[in-house]
């Protein structure tokens, strides 16, 4: 027998030379020991022992239970008639009873067969010997036993204890399945030869009884008795996924979700609730309780590498699917084996074979389907595990998100960085210190871009580690076995050319750093872009910040498009190694050792070569992938080790804290005391104290606590200051925001959070949900308490606007409502708290003055705060300090002035006097309540309940719209474009088939010539130079997609960015934040990733296919109308897959973005999250949204593996048929018949693989439908060359308004009704009216951001006829809160960089920031100072100062300023009102609404609204002689009456 027939016979263990090698343990001359009957017997006696063990164990654990005073499990005092329902109870249900009781019946029915057998052969009187007779009774007696041990298992495993049931059962099948095997290897596989005989045969057709019965009770009903289902968690009452109970048929060929799949390909969007379930050991929780305390580095304290981390503490599962994978290799052998014995035998017509070709038809068969099913099983455990992977990284970022301190992770420097600057922040919402660096979009970046950079990490590391060595060993082994020591030439050739690609893995390596740091840079970038993109749309800078964010782009795709190159020549380098390897094993075979390339060691060679050649080109794309995700891995660990947290994740409580409140004199009797001493305080740990050398440009900022301040318990306690002076860094302090630094052994700070504490920030954090429950904040609702919270802080009447009441949703940070409207009710959040420690961040600074006084007089002084402590910082120290039990001053440099009652502060503080002085007189008069004139006047926001409308969803396959959005993009002619793209492709396929047909040529010449007489050179030669043009071929298409790719991603983006900034107001504020980020970062990211591969892997997959099964039917044409079947089968496979996968793939998209919201909103709100202690509430809604997302990201995946076993099996039938076509009817040659087998078995996988990178793409596709969504909203009016106004316009800043009314959607009632005035150029216009009154609907008609009919003429153009951004940026509107970029101050006053730097001083001077700093360095804010993303590093006030120089730097002749001075200190707002009356332009017309009417008092005309009507307009001076006139009311109600009336007399003579 030849070699091959040798060494595949030496791995099944027997020689079939003759009867006695190939049984050396059946025969009738071996020992009873050695005989193969007694190998259950071994395995029943090493169960007996292990089963003893088992249950000594059990018996001990049960003693201690008892001991405990646990209730033994097996106990049970219930009648009998209830035992047998208790049995089903702890089987797991009646079908899993009833297939154990067929099993039982089927051991019981051998265990009576042996028996009746042994006592037939008892009474037989055959002669014989008397030693090989007493062997064989010896055997069946052992066989009598272990059926009878068997049948005592059974009879345990349908009665015992749940956990004697489980090891009985478990015992008895794997029994079962060893007797099975040692009868197939007995009298099965005698049947496969054609000079052996089954051993057993003289039993007749007992033996195939018995085989039968083995069959159903060792194989049958194990794969089909369904498993019982086990919580992780005993206590929670959850639903099972339907894998969980799954029978291991079912669960390896994904039988359990069919119901879902038809279910969704009958209906046109599958529901979310028709998911399976997620299995209790995916949830989340679940998964952070055994792995966060390993993982988190806060909590371990180990600074060991985060990949080696989830190695470790995945290494069950990843060892299992290494497990798996060798599985995969084991059943990828099977087509090269078969097909060398089968070709062998066809060579030799079967002359002197001892196997059967059926076979090796077997094998083939069992060979494809096992490597399907274990590839498809290592598949789908692979993606559960990078699912839990990704879930549990996500929510690590997410909890230490939760703990950082925000500046220090802005400034991009390490913790432990001794050169940190910092700004002074009034406003700790959310600090940043390095303007380039947003950390909503970092965090946004990391848990979308790198989070999914790890999703295909355990492959590659598993592939590369486990799978690809040993199948590489394996092959070159096989080539060794055919072709000899010419294999290790071709090894040789592999090795020497390796290193090239470890050198271009180096270069992929550093090019993907850059790439990602590019991908950052553009997603933080969008995100503040599309934080400010109100901003950017009033001042008409969509275009400029448009071209910015390409510019960004433009540096990603370059960093793209470079490291596709570099993959690419990865890719063709590992496509050149199996060239080199296959010519020089060839070579060395053909010419050098002079042997005979016949068909079965050409075709099988050529089998295994493509093996290595496929393993080779997935090494090329995995190493890529694992470089990235290794890069992923070292972005997340720095964000987790590398990041600054609060001081209480980092130090734990100081014994001298403690034992210097012990012996202080202020709290020697209460221990609750609330204040620091000696202390300092920084925003970033290593913080210099020492002085700042003058000159610097940015401000270092520490309060400092040279003494001691104790605030009074249960008493009013105010925090007062000039703007800047870190009053809120006092609150933050306290807070443990700051980095607290002790200057002494008895310093301190503390905070009692035993009764609760609450906080109401400076600016008001909302969540994106309803009012009440922004109130409530997930305390118990208590109805007499939430009215009175709503009373006291005067919302009633706001709620009264709603037609939904408290059930309007206030959108993403809080779009619906006014600033006025946010601050009220951050506040009621905090009363309607039972916290005993209220810290209030100028909580006034947004309201007009009868609301403030409101506030004052019903909650401050009211009974719900009452008894419990209140810490306020505030400007209006002369409406609360007569109120105020303590008061606390700071000055600008952030130390303490003076402590202690107000007139103590006054009396040390002469500005503060001053201040109040100015202050008390518009208050001292003020005893009437009337209605607020808050600018919320949105009336189309009245009728608003819910007003972010659900995210869309389409249904059905994917739109040709949206595929076009990236097929159609890749050229400027994408007909031409794929055209020559699938040209080259084709022709890369016909060169490859013909290599494969020529190779069967050249194998031919043997079979008609002398090895001597064959021309080697000449078929190596074409052979090569066939190779070389196929490579050549395949490079040019690949760098041609290459280029076409980026194109397309480069139009898709501009496009998104495009759309989106020309969006609508009302657009925006229907839309979250996150919805749109997840469009500009994850389906951004999708298109130039998924989207891209998969329609190369498409494209190239089908002209593989057409090609294979032209090639296949070609030399057996009967197959051809079988071919197109399959191809039929597999298509409507693929689309029943298809509907169901899209319904999941839009749904995992949908789940994204609530996730990203989530995120968002809690770091935003970070300080108020910690402050109320409700960190862990945040976290289990982190859990219930990141399950969701897992949810249906579970059901995409094992929907993709449903498909992927039935198309593998159609595949496996038809090449299973086709070899028995060939062997059996066809009669071809060998060389015909190996390259008909090989294309065949090629065709087959293609198919699926066809099938699946078509579903892939389509489903990628889910993207580019998200992005088209986007591409076709509300859209405002294009440019147009029409449009473009006068290079003179605007010469003056006259304004004629005629009929102008305005509503804020086509279908919305109107706000505006028919006004009719006119201001000339040059005049300041005050514009007053109750709420509701539409007086920002003027600013932002006059602006277009609304829809209006009439006439408005601004320089006599009328607006309706010029481009957006021409009028835009020829106005200047200051809104309620102000926003800025991150960047230098410079950047913000000059984003284009159009002025000098004397210019921007001018204009802060003009606002008056220079005139309210003081000298010392620290305190000042010049140009280049740091302005974090929003400005959140600055106060409200600050931001609105320079807001305020801003708009003067545009010099526009029209200047909107809407209620800009409502946060602003009494002393700013003078200099302000000063330098605007006298640094504007005499010809710069100025619109303004504010809260005070002092501000408007001394306007050359006042313009009064009422319900969207001008009611009255004229100079203040003649409407006040109106004595029924709404302003003069309003004046008169204001208190100060005189004083206003003086205003305006004396603005009236000017």
């Amino acid at each position: 027998m030849n070699g091959t027939s040798k060494w595949f016979a030496d791995l099944l263990q027997a020689t079939p030379t003759d009867s006695q090698a190939i049984h050396p343990l059946i025969t009738s001359g071996t020992s009873l020991w050695q005989n193969s009957l007694a190998i259950p017997a071994y395995i029943a006696c090493t169960s007996v022992l292990l089963v003893l063990v088992q249950v000594a164990s059990h018996s001990i654990s049960a003693r201690k239970r008892v001991i405990e005073g646990n209730q033994h499990e097996d106990s049970d005092t219930a009648a009998s008639c209830f035992r047998l329902r208790r049995s089903c109870q702890n089987l797991g249900g009646v079908s899993i009873s009833i297939f154990r009781g067929l099993q039982v019946l089927a051991v019981l029915a051998l265990l009576g067969l042996s028996i009746a057998q042994l006592v037939s052969q008892a009474l037989s009187t055959v002669p014989g010997q008397y030693a090989e007779r007493a062997q064989h009774e010896t055997l069946q007696i052992s066989q009598c036993a272990i059926y009878a041990y068997l049948s005592v298992l059974g009879l345990l495993s349908l009665f015992g204890s749940p956990t004697i049931s489980t090891w009985a059962y478990l015992h008895m099948t794997w029994t079962l399945v060893s007797t099975w095997g040692v009868y197939l290897y007995r009298d099965v596989w005698p049947l496969a030869t054609f000079h052996l005989t089954p051993v057993d045969e003289d039993e007749g057709s007992l033996l195939w009884v018995k085989l039968g019965l083995l069959t159903i009770a060792g194989v049958f009903i194990p794969l089909f008795v369904p498993r019982k289902y086990t919580p992780v968690n005993s206590k929670d009452t959850l639903e099972p996924h339907p894998e969980q109970t799954a029978s291991i048929l079912s669960y390896i060929t994904y039988t359990s979700v069919s119901p879902m799949v038809w279910l969704a390909y009958r209906v046109p969007q599958l529901p979310f609730d028709q998911f399976p379930p997620l299995p209790d050991y995916d949830h989340l929780r679940n998964m952070t309780q055994r792995s966060f305390a390993y993982l988190d580095p806060l909590v371990s304290g180990s600074r060991r590498h985060l990949g080696l981390k989830l190695m470790r503490l995945f290494w069950v599962e990843m060892c299992t699917l290494a497990a798996l994978s060798l599985v995969m290799v084991a059943g990828a052998f099977a087509a090269p084996i078969s097909l060398n014995n089968l070709l062998k035998y066809l060579e030799v017509d079967g002359t002197d074979q001892d196997i059967r070709p059926w076979l090796w038809i077997a094998i083939l068969f069992i060979g494809q389907l096992s490597r399907s099913l274990s590839g498809q099983l290592y598949d789908y455990r692979d993606a559960r595990l990078n699912t839990r992977v990704k879930s549990l990284v996500t929510e690590l970022v997410f909890e230490h998100a939760l703990r950082i301190r925000m500046v220090a992770e802005t400034s991009g420097l390490s913790a432990h960085s001794n050169s940190v600057d910092a700004l002074n922040c009034n406003n700790t919402e959310a600090v940043a210190e390095k303007p380039n660096v947003n950390v909503v979009g970092k965090i946004n970046n990391l848990i979308s871009s790198d989070v999914s950079a790890l999703e295909y990490a355990p492959t590659y590391v598993l592939f590369l580690v486990c799978e690809s060595p040993v199948q590489i060993i394996l092959c070159i082994l096989f080539l060794y076995r055919i072709l000899g020591w010419s294999a290790f030439v071709g090894l040789s050739a592999m090795i020497v050319t390796l290193p090239v690609s470890g050198y271009l893995a180096q270069f992929i390596q550093s090019t993907q750093n850059e790439k990602m740091k590019r991908t950052d840079s553009r997603v933080q970038l969008a995100t503040e872009v599309l934080h400010v993109i109100r901003m950017i749309k009033l001042f008409g800078w969509e275009r400029r910040m448009s071209a910015q964010l390409d510019e960004k782009r433009e540096q990603e795709l370059v960093y793209i498009g470079r490291s596709r190159m570099l993959e690419l020549l990865y890719t063709l380098c590992n496509y050149t190694i199996p060239i080199l390897v296959i010519i020089s094993t060839f070579f060395t075979y053909a010419v050098i050792m002079k042997g005979t390339l016949t068909a079965a060691k050409v075709f099988s060679a050529i089998s295994v070569l493509n093996m290595l050649q496929f393993d080779l080109q997935l090494a090329s794309q995995f190493i890529p992938g694992l470089i990235q995700a290794k890069v992923a891995v070292e972005r997340i660990q720095d964000f987790l080790e590398n990041t600054e947290v609060i001081d209480r994740f980092t130090e734990p409580p100081s014994t001298e804290t403690i034992v210097s409140l012990q012996s202080s004199s202020h709290c020697a009797a209460n221990q609750d005391i609330i204040g620091i001493r000696r202390a300092s305080f920084t925003w970033t740990r290593g913080y210099p104290l020492l002085p700042v050398m003058p000159g610097a440009s940015r401000r270092n900022f520490a309060l400092r606590i040279e003494e001691e301040v104790v605030f009074r318990s249960g008493k009013l306690n105010l925090v007062v200051g000039p703007t800047g002076a870190g009053k809120t860094s006092l609150l933050m302090a306290l807070l443990g925001e700051m980095h607290y630094i002790p200057s002494g052994p008895d310093s301190f700070v503390s905070l009692p959070r035993a009764g609760g504490v609450a906080y109401a920030a400076q600016e008001s954090w909302v969540q994106n949900d309803t009012i009440r429950n922004n109130i409530v904040f997930n305390a118990p609702f208590e109805e007499v308490r939430y009215k009175k919270v709503l009373e006291q802080c005067a919302l009633k009447r706001d709620l009264e606007l709603f037609d939904a009441g408290d059930q309007t949703e206030v959108g993403e940070r809080g779009i619906t409502l006014s600033g006025g409207q946010k601050a009220r009710i951050s506040l009621a959040r905090a009363v309607y708290s039972h916290a005993q420690i209220l810290l209030f961040d100028d909580i006034l600074a947004a309201l007009d003055v009868h609301t403030s006084r409101w506030i004052v007089d019903k909650c401050l002084r009211g009974n719900l705060i009452k008894d419990r402590t209140v810490i306020m910082v505030t400007h209006n120290v002369a409406m609360v300090g007569p109120i105020a039990d303590f008061v606390v001053d700071i000055g600008s440099d952030g130390r303490i002035v003076s402590q202690g009652s107000l007139s103590t502060a006054l009396a040390k503080d002469s500005k503060l006097l001053k201040e109040v002085q100015e202050e008390q007189k518009e208050l001292e008069k003020v005893e009437q309540e009337i209605d607020s004139v808050d600018s919320a006047d949105e009336v189309d926001k009245k009728s608003m309940g819910k007003l972010v409308v659900d995210e869309e969803i389409d249904t059905g396959h994917v739109g040709w719209t949206a595929l076009k959005l990236f097929l159609g993009n890749m050229s400027q002619r994408p007909l031409w474009f794929w055209f020559t793209y699938m040209g080259g492709q084709g022709v890369r396929q016909i060169i490859a088939n013909l290599q494969l047909w020529y190779l069967g040529v050249w194998a031919a010449q043997y079979e008609t010539h002398p090895a001597e007489d064959v021309a080697v050179w000449h078929f190596l030669s074409v052979y090569t130079f066939g190779m070389i043009a196929g490579l050549v071929v395949t490079t040019i298409v690949a760098f041609y997609f290459v280029f076409g790719s980026v194109r397309a991603s480069r139009l898709i983006h501009r496009k998104l960015m495009a759309s989106v900034l020309s969006a609508t107001l009302r657009w925006l504020d229907k839309t979250p934040t996150a919805r749109i980020i997840a469009r500009c970062a994850g389906d951004i990211q999708t298109v130039d990733s998924q989207v891209t591969m998969s329609t190369e892997r498409f494209a190239d997959m089908t002209a593989v296919l057409l090609f294979n099964m032209g090639a296949a039917v070609l030399f057996a044409p009967v197959f051809l109308g079988p071919a197109i079947l399959l191809a039929i089968c597999g298509t409507i496979c693929g689309h029943v897959y298809m509907m169901a996968q899209l319904s999941v793939k839009r749904e995992m998209s949908r789940a994204k973005a609530p996730v990203l919201g989530h995120f968002s909103a809690a770091i935003n709100g970070i300080t108020s999250l910690r402050a109320y202690g409700v960190e862990e509430t945040f976290v289990a809604e982190s859990y219930k949204r990141v399950d969701r997302h897992t949810r249906a990201e579970i059901a995409d995946r094992v929907l993709n593996y449903w498909m992927s076993v039935r198309v593998d099996f159609m595949g496996s039938i038809f090449t299973t048929a086709l070899a028995i076509y060939l062997t059996y009817v066809s009669r071809l040659s060998a060389s015909n018949t190996g390259f008909s087998l090989t294309v065949a078995t090629t065709f087959s996988s293609n198919l699926f693989a066809w099938v699946r990178f078509g579903n892939d793409f389509e489903a990628s596709g889910d993207s580019l439908e998200r992005v088209q969504q986007y591409l076709a909203i509300e859209h405002e009016p294009e440019s147009h060359p029409d449009g473009v106004p006068p290079a003179y316009w605007p010469a003056s800043g006259k304004l004629e308004v005629r009929n102008l009314s305005a509503r804020y959607s086509e279908d919305g009632p109107k706000v505006l009704h028919d006004m009719t005035f006119e201001v000339a150029s040059g005049e300041r216009v005050g514009i007053v009216g109750r709420t509701g009154s539409g007086k920002s609907s003027l600013t932002l008609a006059l602006l277009r951001c609304i829809l209006t009919e009439g006439t408005v003429l601004y320089d006599g153009f009328p607006i309706d006829r010029l481009n957006l951004d021409a009028l835009r940026s020829s106005i200047t509107i200051i809104p309620q809160v102000p926003e800025l970029l991150g960047g230098t101050l410079r950047q913000n006053l000059d984003p284009f960089s159009e002025l000098t730097d004397a210019v921007l001083n001018d204009a802060l001077r003009s606002v008056g920031l220079f005139s309210l700093q003081d000298e010392a360095v620290q305190s000042r804010i010049t140009l280049d100072s740091e302005i974090a993303g929003g400005g959140a590093n600055l106060s409200v006030g600050q931001r609105q100062i320079l807001a305020l120089a801003r708009a003067i730097v545009r010099q526009s002749k029209l200047l909107i300023l809407d209620e800009a001075t409502s946060a602003i200190d009494y002393e700013t707002d003078n200099v302000i009102q000063n330098s605007l009356r006298t640094e504007l332009g005499k010809d710069v017309t100025l619109l303004t609404v504010a809260h005070r009417l002092q501000t408007i008092m001394d306007a050359d005309k006042v313009m009064v609204f009422e319900a969207g009507r001008i009611v009255e307009y004229g100079k203040p001076s003649e409407l006040l002689h109106n004595d029924k006139g709404m302003f003069r009311a309003l004046v008169d109600e204001s208190g100060d009456r005189e004083r206003l009336y003086a205003m305006a007399m004396s603005g009236s003579k000017l």
